[in-house]
């Protein structure tokens, strides 16, 4: 164990970067000491309301590095800055966690992981849907039989924040002008999920849909895995209809699994509830975190990702596992467009 913090450089100060500025102040293995933006203004704002004593724009960056040599550095930028980011991270040895999506395209996605690859910086994708405690838990009861073997999952979400002609310009505007928008930007949260929860998948049949023609991309989805066991996930989403959901973006939505003793399921405010057959329906005992981003996701991401530099230890969300999931983006594409099931 380091005798200090970990020292890290956080890049970006828009609208999700609070949450991850809120997870490393709570973290005390951690010291952010400088931020990043375009905007210096945005930067330092931020660094004011979590006391952060150093504010730059991008082009300080590389001198900053070299200078401070940080940690880690936390990306938290649209796609397309991600690769330059992390040129300059990987020359200066830094270890890096970088939000997703890693770049744009397919394409640009694994030019980027060969750079990762030719560097011997610690890398890990901020992948944090499945740090979700609802989904931790249920991997517990799962791998403790409290259903049995597992046939199926329906997960089903309404985010109700892509109607109008406002739509995401209050949070992230660049969505609108995302050519592919649901399944790149949301539904691949859903697939590492499916992946983490049942293993790798087999086949994936998608269709999708825009319903706002102020966007360019799909903002609706029917997408059906099955799984190399056996297991078919069916996610059924869109960001334009509403949810009756007190809080929406809590859980994103709701899920039943079904087994051969029974089933469980996930309601809109993170209680799991267990149905064993021919018996009655209980509540499980667990209590999900309100703090920070639905359930504490983030905080959670970042804590493993501090434990694992601190102890040497492999990242759950690699860039090799990660990319399994990227190519399951990929293969809804082609399946959308084809009309027929993608074989993995």
């Amino acid at each position: 164990m380091s005798e200090r913090p970990l020292r890290g450089i956080c890049v970006g100060a828009g609208y999700f970067s609070r949450f991850h500025y809120q997870a490393w102040q709570r973290i005390p293995e951690v010291e952010i000491i400088a931020n990043v933006d375009l905007s210096l203004e945005k930067a330092e704002t931020m660094a004011s309301d979590f006391g952060i004593k150093r504010s730059i724009t991008p082009d300080g960056l590389a001198a900053l590095l070299a200078a401070e040599q940080p940690d880690f550095i936390d990306i938290i930028t649209p796609p397309a800055t991600h690769h330059e980011l992390c040129q300059l991270a990987i020359h200066a040895g830094t270890a890096i966690i970088c939000q997703k999506p890693l770049a744009p395209s397919w394409e640009e996605t694994q030019a980027l992981a060969e750079l990762i690859r030719s560097g011997k910086a610690p890398f890990m994708v901020h992948e944090n849907w499945r740090w979700q405690p609802w989904y931790r838990e249920i991997k517990q009861l799962i791998e403790h039989d409290a259903i049995g073997e597992v046939f199926h999952c329906a997960v089903q979400t309404r985010l109700g924040d892509g109607w109008g002609e406002d739509a995401y310009l209050a949070r992230q505007p660049f969505f609108r002008d995302y050519p592919r928008l649901f399944i790149f930007e949301t539904g691949i949260h859903f697939l590492d999920t499916f992946r983490f929860l049942f293993g790798e998948v087999e086949s994936i049949y998608a269709q999708t849909a825009r319903r706002n023609p102020v966007i360019k991309g799909e903002d609706s989805a029917l997408v059906l895995c099955k799984t190399q066991s056996g297991v078919t996930a069916l996610l059924d989403a869109n960001r334009y209809n509403e949810s009756e959901a007190e809080d929406p973006r809590y859980t994103f939505g709701t899920a039943r699994i079904e087994g051969s003793k029974g089933h469980l399921e996930l309601d809109f405010d993170g209680s799991i509830s267990i149905k064993p057959l021919g018996k009655e329906r209980r509540k499980h005992d667990y209590m999900p975190s309100r703090e920070g981003f639905a359930g504490d996701c983030v905080f959670a991401t970042q804590q493993h990702f501090t434990d694992c530099l601190l102890n040497r230890k492999a990242f759950e969300s690699t860039l090799e596992d990660y990319l399994k999931s990227v190519q399951l983006v990929e293969s809804a594409y082609a399946s959308a467009d084809s009309g027929v099931p993608k074989i993995l």
